[in-house]
């Protein structure tokens, strides 16, 4: 019996380390549930996405929050406030490789990744503090970058946030951040 559960120890505990050192380096995204079955989960749900473009990995970690019949835009999350663009802590973004956004250069790193919701345009925030729990630590004077975009409408419901990352030409690549039916995408280049 004893050599019975020493077997499904090591089993277990080799899948473990199996799953736990795959290579993100490929294009992946995660655990975002599009089956037909209802998500009833309560609470964001860990995620990422991450993408090779060129010579450049870029990934992005975040909490995703369901829609769950909730008013999202001036409800759940408010107009002209700092947001961690998910929910729980803030999203990070990482990049080896230097990336251009609105023209300004973005150091190879990892980055907070914050929004101001508004009407008719939003403030999306590049910010050096990557490790905080929502938007309680949150210091504009931290900020890389800030730049402005006017969202766009989908017009099928987005039920759990998620963020995709797309290569657009040679060295040049978008992420969007999807929910509801808002659509909010960001253009980047890599700098070589």
């Amino acid at each position: 019996m004893f050599m019975k559960k020493l077997f499904y120890f090591f089993i277990f505990a080799a899948t473990i380390i199996s799953c736990n050192s795959a290579d993100h380096n490929h294009d992946e995204a995660v655990v975002i549930s599009s089956g037909s079955a209802p998500d009833t989960a309560k609470g964001g749900k860990k995620a990422y996405v991450s993408k090779k473009i060129n010579d450049a990995n870029i990934t992005i970690n975040y909490y995703s929050p369901a829609v769950r019949n909730r008013t999202i835009w001036g409800g759940l999350v408010a107009f002209d406030k700092v947001w961690v663009s998910g929910a729980h802590s803030a999203t990070s973004i990482e990049t080896d490789k230097p990336l251009v956004i609105d023209g300004k250069t973005i150091p190879a790193g990892k980055y907070g990744f914050f929004t101001i919701p508004g009407i008719p345009e939003w403030t999306l925030i590049i910010n050096k503090n990557w490790d905080q729990h929502l938007a309680d630590e949150y210091d504009q004077k931290d900020d890389v970058l800030r730049w402005k975009v006017k969202p766009d409408t989908t017009s099928t419901i987005q039920e759990r946030l998620m963020y995709e990352i797309d290569q657009t030409g040679e060295y040049k690549g978008d992420f969007d951040l999807l929910w509801e039916k808002l659509r909010i995408k960001t253009f980047f280049t890599i700098q070589r």
